[in-house]
This record gives C-alpha cells, sequence and structure tokens, in this order.
C-alpha cells in the first residue's frame, strides 16, 4: 500500500541507503508497519494517528540508538530500558501527553502480528518492566551486505510528527482568523472541518465545541424518563416535609 506520505519514508531511505533504498522498504517489516500506521498523515484521517504504537517504537528504538547499540552490536547483553523512562520519553514528545501504557505493554505487539501473522519476530521484547527493541527487526540484508535502519526509523516517525504538527497548527491559524467571516463563511468552515478527511483530532476539538454550545444551557436526564424524574423528586419532596 502506498500513500502520500509513503512518499515521505521513501525520501529518508533514499537519503540514507541510495539505490538500496527500494529493496530496504520492501523487505524490512517495520519500515511496511511505519508505512501503514503513517497513512492518515494525508487522507483518510478519521483513522487515528498511530502515536501510542509509533512512540512504542521510537523511544525504544531511541534508547537502542543513545546507547550506540546501532554501531556497537552489544545489544544482545543489555539489560533493558526501564518502562517508567520509556512512559516518561512518551509523554514529552508532540501529541503524547495522554499516552498510557498499552502499545508498550502489548498493543503494539499484536497489531504487528495482526499486520504480519507470518513473522518470527514481534517488535518489544519485554521482561518485567525491562524492554528491548527486537534488533532482528532494524537488521536487514540487502545485497549481501547487514544494513542497520535504527535512524531511519526514527526520522521517518520525527517527519509523521511534523506534518501532523503542521496540520493542527494551520488549524489554530485559520481558526484565529475566524471571527472575520461573516455568518455563511463561518457556517461552511465548520462544515469544512467535519468533513472526512479532516484530521481526527481536529473533527472531535470541533465536534466537542458544537456539542458545548448546543447544550451548554440545556438541561439533561440520563437514562430516565422526565416524567418519572419528577415523580421521584415529588416523593423525596414530601417525605423531607413528613
Amino acid at each position: 500500500m502506498e500513500h502520500e506520505f509513503t512518499k515521505k519514508i521513501k525520501d529518508v531511505l533514499k537519503t540514507n541507503f541510495g539505490n538500496s533504498s527500494d529493496k530496504i522498504f520492501s523487505g524490512s517489516l517495520i519500515i511496511q508497519y511505519l508505512n501503514l500506521k503513517t497513512k492518515s498523515a494525508s487522507r483518510d484521517s478519521k483513522s487515528r494517528g498511530s502515536f501510542a504504537n509509533l512512540y512504542a517504537i521510537y523511544v525504544l528504538v531511541e534508547d537502542y540508538i543513545n546507547k550506540d547499540y546501532h554501531k556497537t552490536g552489544n545489544y544482545a547483553g543489555y539489560k533493558g530500558a526501564i518502562f517508567i523512562d520509556l512512559f516518561k520519553r512518551q509523554r514529552e514528545l508532540p501529541f503524547g501527553q495522554k499516552l498510557q501504557n498499552h502499545a508498550l505493554n502489548h498493543r503494539m505487539n499484536q497489531e504487528f502480528k495482526k499486520f504480519f501473522p507470518l513473522c518470527d519476530f514481534i517488535p518489544i521484547i519485554r521482561d518485567a518492566n525491562k524492554y528491548w527493541f527486537n534488533e532482528n527487526l532494524l537488521k536487514i540484508k540487502i545485497d549481501n551486505k547487514e544494513v542497520n535502519i535504527a535512524k531511519s526509523v526514527i526520522e521517518i516517525i520525527d517527519e509523521y510528527i511534523l506534518v501532523k504538527q503542521d496540520s493542527f497548527n494551520k488549524f489554530i491559524e485559520i481558526c484565529q482568523g475566524a471571527h472575520e467571516r461573516n455568518k455563511t463563511e463561518k457556517i461552511n468552515f465548520i462544515k469544512d472541518l467535519l468533513k472526512p478527511k479532516v484530521d481526527a483530532r481536529i473533527f472531535e476539538i470541533v465536534s466537542y465545541c458544537i456539542l458545548k454550545y448546543y447544550y451548554h444551557n440545556k438541561k439533561i436526564y440520563w437514562g430516565f424518563k422526565i416524567d418519572e424524574i419528577q415523580e421521584d423528586n415529588l416523593k423525596l419532596f414530601k417525605t423531607g416535609q413528613e
């Protein structure tokens, strides 16, 4: 599958691996996974940004690179990254402030296996509160030569973050100028923000604003018929009088 962001993925690989980039794109399952998870950068944007699973990959591969295992090759002896450090790092990343631990613990692995059921490896290896990224998915053999794609993985996710940030920043800028429009223009502006290709987070914000405005001066009775509520309130009042 290819989409608009696929070009950026291929550009990163081309910069890092030259003529071998196409083989790496088609031969690496983790690159194929990133390609699947970044389609919301440009279209079908009601699908979520997938930051939880992408950031689970990001923080572990970043830890791998920061400790130079992509150069030294001694990752098998690593004692593992500590959960609290990974969790904190996830939440430092753009759009990551509310992320939970599910992707690190099992969700990312489950989805990867759904996409690639014949793969012998799972991306995230876990032992209690220690974590590793499966190095078998970072080392690719191309033309009898082994290459490490760890830095490319980080660069691809960084590019995706920039695209999503740019989309959100443009939304804020447009909203700031919306007060200068007439009523018809404002209505059309809001309708445009509810179209299928609009970023899911923007869609949620606009939907919330519409509902909040509509219900801000209304009383809502949830789960009961209004006459039953009034009858119960009357009984309570009479009991209190007695």
